[in-house]
C-alpha cells in the first residue's frame, strides 16, 4: 500500500512539473534560435539586446535580433505548436496514433493556393491568404463528402472509412494540380515554389493570427479534454458518459483543420512535427488528453524552433529548408518510436 501511495505521489509530482519544464524550455530554445546564426551571440548580448540594454558592443545587434533571428524563432514556436496540437487531435478523431495533421489532405488544397499565389501574384499576404483559403477549401468540400463519419456513433471503433478516403483522394487531386503548375510556371518561380512546398521559415514574421488561432483551439481542446479522452478509448462510452460525440467529432475535425490550414499559410509544408511530437508525447506521458494536449503543444513548438536554428546554422551563411531538417530528424525518430511500441 505505501508502495502504491508512493508512486501515486511521484507520477503526481511529475505530471504537475512537466508542464513548467516544457515552458521554461520553451524559452531557452528560443533564446538559442537568438544566440546561433551566421553571426554567432552570447546569451548575455541575446538578453541585453532584447531588453534593449545598452551593454553590446555593436550597437546594430538589438534591432539585428529583435527584427530578424526572434520574429523567425516565434514564428517557428506557433508553427512547430500549431502542428503538433493538430496531430494530437487529429490522432483523437481517427484513434489512430499514426495519424498526422497532412492525413486528410488538407495540406494540398493550401499547396494549391500557395502556388497559384506565387505564379500570378507573388506578393507576400497573398500568398499567405490563398494557402489559407485553398486549406479551408478543402476543408469544406471533405466535410461534405464525409460528413457521415462525424455523426453519432456509427463508427464507434474509429475507421472512419469515408474521412479517410476522401482525404486521400482529394490529397491525390491536390498532388496532380500541384505537378501541373509546376510544370508550366516560369523558372524563375520555381524555386520559390518548391521551397514552399518543402516547409520554409526564411520569409517568416511575426503575426498575430497563427497565435491567436493556436490560442483559441487550446482553449477549446483543454475545455473538452475530458470528453475527447472518453472519445479517443471508445465513442459508445463516451455516449454513455454524456459527451455529444457528433458535436465532438465535428468540432475535432474543424479545429485540426483549422490549425493546419493555419501552420501551412505561415511556413509552408513542414513534415513530421503532427506526427512524431503527439506520439512521442503520447509514450512518454501517457494518454490523457489534460496534460496530453498542452505538453504536446509545448513540445511541437521546441522541436520546429530547434530544428529551424540547425537548419541555419548547418551549412551557414546557406540556409536549408526546415521542412527537409524535419524530415531527417522526423524519419529515424519515428522508425524507433515504432520499434519501442512493437517491443512495448
Amino acid at each position: 500500500m505505501n508502495e502504491a501511495r508512493q508512486s501515486n505521489f511521484v507520477k503526481h509530482v511529475t505530471t504537475r512539473s512537466i508542464l513548467p519544464a516544457l515552458f521554461l524550455l520553451s524559452l531557452l530554445s528560443i533564446l538559442i534560435a537568438c544566440a546561433i546564426g551566421s553571426v554567432d551571440l552570447t546569451l548575455t548580448d541575446v538578453l541585453n539586446a532584447l531588453t534593449l540594454h545598452a551593454g553590446t558592443k555593436n550597437p546594430g545587434i538589438a534591432s539585428s535580433v529583435i527584427d530578424l533571428r526572434l520574429h523567425r524563432a516565434l514564428s517557428a514556436f506557433v508553427t512547430g505548436a500549431t502542428l503538433s496540437l493538430a496531430g494530437v487531435m487529429m490522432q483523437a478523431l481517427l484513434r489512430n496514433p499514426l495519424a498526422d495533421p497532412y492525413v486528410l489532405g488538407v495540406s494540398g488544397g493550401a499547396a494549391v493556393g500557395a502556388l497559384l499565389a506565387i505564379l500570378l501574384f507573388s506578393v507576400g499576404w497573398m500568398i499567405d491568404a490563398a494557402a489559407f483559403g485553398g486549406a479551408i477549401a478543402i476543408s469544406l468540400l471533405l466535410y461534405m463528402l464525409a460528413r457521415h463519419d462525424l455523426r453519432g456513433v456509427e463508427h464507434a471503433e474509429g475507421d472512419a472509412p469515408l474521412l479517410l478516403l476522401s482525404g486521400v483522394v482529394l490529397a491525390s487531386g491536390s498532388g496532380a494540380l500541384i505537378s501541373l503548375l509546376l510544370s508550366i510556371a516560369p523558372e524563375a518561380s520555381v524555386r520559390g515554389m518548391v521551397f514552399w512546398l518543402i516547409g520554409d521559415l526564411s520569409d517568416s514574421g511575426f503575426r498575430w493570427f497563427p497565435w491567436s488561432v493556436l490560442l483559441a483551439v487550446l482553449i477549446f481542446a483543454l475545455r473538452s479534454a475530458r470528453g475527447i479522452n472518453a472519445l479517443a478509448l471508445h465513442a459508445e462510452r463516451a455516449l454513455a458518459l454524456g459527451v455529444n460525440v457528433t458535436s465532438l467529432r465535428r468540432a475535432l475535425f474543424g479545429c485540426s483543420a483549422l490549425l493546419t490550414a493555419s501552420a501551412v499559410s505561415n511556413a509552408g509544408s513542414i513534415g513530421f512535427v503532427g506526427l512524431i511530437v503527439p506520439h512521442a508525447c503520447r509514450f512518454a506521458l501517457g494518454a490523457d488528453h489534460r496534460l496530453l494536449l498542452p505538453a504536446a503543444t509545448l513540445a511541437g513548438g521546441i522541436f520546429l524552433v530547434l530544428a529551424d536554428t540547425l537548419a541555419r546554422s548547418l551549412l551557414a551563411p546557406q540556409q536549408l529548408p526546415v521542412g527537409v531538417m524535419t524530415a531527417l530528424i522526423g524519419v529515424p525518430v519515428f522508425l524507433v518510436q515504432l520499434h519501442r511500441l512493437r517491443r512495448r
